[in-house]
């Protein structure tokens, strides 16, 4: 279990020469990057994505805020005060110090490479390095973890080292079983996913049309877009991966492709949800920090942190609107 620590600010702001107090302007909050990060862990943990955790308030975190307060009802959904006092006392301490495990090497193959046809050859899609499996399991990426282990040369990490992470619930890489398969479920089957991909969010609906849930995403290109009403077909973890680079740039199936292993690095990610549109699915993805920044060919990728949670969410038979 992650060990809590009360933390001082991240960055220290040093005092203008002649700056008189009178003169001081009030304070934004959004660009105290304390604040900001105690609201995306407050906000994460409330199943409203927020990306990648960086104490930045920008986007997809601001999205998450606004629609946080619908599903709460508020009738003024930009004013962030409600949200923010909330954040402060579920989350008073935004930062932990966690000892890495010993049994998390057997998740990791710094040897792994980049071309397809070689990784086709290995057993699984593991992380490349312990910095890379931290940064994803706490939900932020490798960038922000050095900002918040200034004296820590992550490049060499090693089981027995403590970490100061964000103080977010883990993504557990570890407690995903293989290849299981989800049935439908009488409530979670109701609902209803809708993928809006100019704001590049994916909504969850429960029966009654209430919003329990809002994850940013990375849509397909504009011309693989399948844009309608489908329905979820199945859900399953860990699945391999028939990569195929025609039909990811094209659209239509090539002569040439490989069989990737499941797991993290894996280019759909630890988790598959395929709709009735044959070919398309909501699925994870090997790199979490450019969600909502690239386009894929026609699926919808979420970070993995936000992929494992779908099948707590919604189950087959559930509806898909893309639009």
């Amino acid at each position: 279990m992650p060990l809590p620590r009360v933390t001082a600010c991240l960055l220290a702001c040093p005092a203008l020469p002649g700056a008189q107090e009178a003169a001081l302007p009030e304070p934004d909050p959004l660009q105290d990057m304390n604040v900001v990060l105690q609201m995306q862990i407050f906000l994460d943990n409330q199943l409203f994505g927020p990306g990648k955790l960086d104490g930045v308030w920008g986007e997809f975190t601001h999205k998450a805020a606004v629609n946080y307060n619908f599903a709460r009802g508020r009738a003024d959904i930009h004013d962030l005060a409600p949200v923010m006092s909330e954040a402060a006392r579920a989350v008073p301490v935004i930062l932990a110090a966690w000892r890495i495990p010993g049994s998390l090497l057997g998740h990791v193959d710094p040897s792994l490479p980049e071309d397809p046809e070689q990784q086709s050859k290995f057993p699984a899609m593991a992380y490349r390095s312990l910095r890379e499996l931290v940064a994803e399991r706490f939900h932020t990426d490798e960038t922000f973890l050095a900002l918040c282990n200034p004296g820590l040369d992550l490049a060499r990490l090693e089981p027995g080292v403590i970490v100061t992470v964000p103080n977010v619930s883990a993504f557990r890489i570890e407690d995903i079983k293989p290849l299981r398969s989800f049935p439908r479920d009488e409530a979670l089957s109701a609902r209803t996913i809708v993928v809006d991909t100019t704001e590049r969010i994916a909504a969850i609906y429960d029966a009654a049309e209430r919003l329990v849930a809002g994850f940013p995403i990375t849509p397909g290109r504009p011309e693989f877009i399948p844009v309608g009403t489908w329905s979820v077909q199945t859900m399953i973890t860990t699945p391999n991966f028939r990569y195929d680079r025609k039909f990811l740039e094209e659209g239509t199936r090539g002569e040439e492709a490989w069989l990737l292993p499941p797991g993290p690095n894996s280019p759909i990610g630890v988790l598959w949800c395929g709709l009735s549109k044959s070919g398309i699915g909501i699925h994870g993805t090997a790199l979490p920090r450019t969600i909502g920044r690239s386009r894929s060919a026609g699926c919808v990728r979420l970070a993995n942190w936000d992929a494992i949670r779908l099948p707590a969410l919604v189950r087959p038979g559930a509806r898909v609107i893309v639009r």
